[in-house]
């Protein structure tokens, strides 16, 4: 069987690592020197320069050709989806497309599987998601993922094409809360990396990732999600190893400008994209829209898109009514 990747970047190269141990695996690049190097040299020169990728993967930089096979992977930014699949979105009639993006469209607040819903109802999806680096990925590093679809019959086919050695995949029903719990768990790290930078401890980043578990888990189920969802792999899971390792852009992104780098030179020094930073500003619309005090995610927006001092955001944070935990 031959699967389709929509992306050549860090996550879409060690999934197709994954695949390609049993199946041929079509990749989409849009850069002809990237598919070149993947189908001449066996590299992802720009994510992984010193991995030999299996030889069962192959890179197209024609998106139509994809369209031949039934199982379609998506693995470029949330912001980029409706527009790469905009012209192509007849061809998703009767497809089955695993979503591997993590966030919250900006123009429309839409998640990933609403976003697919749009363009073509005749799509079915599913989303795979966890905590999980792609550099640790590739190097088959045991891995712990959830699938969910409303179809449990491909959440469990997406669990048998997927499960080995090093990667154990769970099945789920709760698209929601695994896409909220990947959306803003990005948010939460960037913060978490602010505070980093600012040489806070432990107990500072503690009480972040502890008290934005708590606003995770309220948006998560005013939007219809369960609290099961958000307090697994999907939810504190992610953010766990979003939190707390060097593998990822959100929090080094957060570190840089917790250093005092403006956004625009820290997201230069990252280099690729930050997903946390248009889901942080989707996060907040979206809850003032709906009444919902996300305290957390409003002092990250007015570090990213009013130029407030993080110190200040602190301050905020921690100056706000007394109140009980729960």
């Amino acid at each position: 069987m031959e699967i389709s990747i929509i992306g050549a970047g860090s996550w879409a190269s060690a999934i197709a690592c994954v695949l390609a141990e049993n199946n041929k695996v079509l990749m989409y690049a849009r850069n002809e020197k990237d598919v070149n190097n993947i189908n001449n040299k066996h590299i992802n020169k720009k994510y992984f320069p010193n991995k030999l990728l299996n030889k069962n993967i192959r890179a197209t930089d024609n998106i139509e050709d994809l369209f031949r096979n039934k199982i379609l992977i998506n693995a470029i930014p949330t912001q980029a989806i409706r527009e790469v699949l905009e012209g192509v979105k007849e061809k998703l009639s009767n497809k089955i497309l695993i979503n591997l993006s993590k966030g919250i469209e900006i123009k429309t607040y839409k998640r990933i599987s609403e976003i697919i819903e749009e363009l073509n109802s005749k799509c079915q999806y599913a989303v795979l998601s966890g905590p999980s680096h792609a550099e640790e990925v590739i190097d088959k590093m045991p891995t712990a993922l959830v699938c969910a679809s409303k179809n449990q019959k491909i959440a469990l086919n997406v669990q048998d094409l997927f499960t080995c050695d090093y990667l154990r995949v769970y099945t789920s029903d709760d698209v929601i809360g695994v896409e909220i719990g990947g959306a803003i768990k990005n948010v939460l790290a960037f913060g978490i990396g602010m505070a980093t930078g600012l040489k806070f401890g432990d107990n500072t980043k503690a009480a972040i990732m502890t008290r934005g578990i708590f606003e995770m888990n309220k948006f998560a189920i005013s939007h219809g999600a369960s609290s099961k969802t958000i307090n697994g792999l999907c939810g504190i899971g992610d953010l766990i190893v979003t939190a707390t390792s060097n593998h990822s852009r959100n929090n080094r992104c957060g570190i840089l400008v917790g250093k005092g780098y403006s956004l625009d030179e820290a997201m230069n020094e990252v280099k690729t994209v930050v997903e946390g930073i248009p889901t942080t500003r989707a996060l907040y619309e979206l809850s003032n829209k709906e009444g919902l005090d996300l305290p957390i995610t409003t002092e990250i927006y007015r570090v990213l898109y009013e130029g407030q001092d993080p110190s200040i955001s602190v301050k905020n944070l921690m100056n706000r009514d007394k109140k009980s935990e729960y």
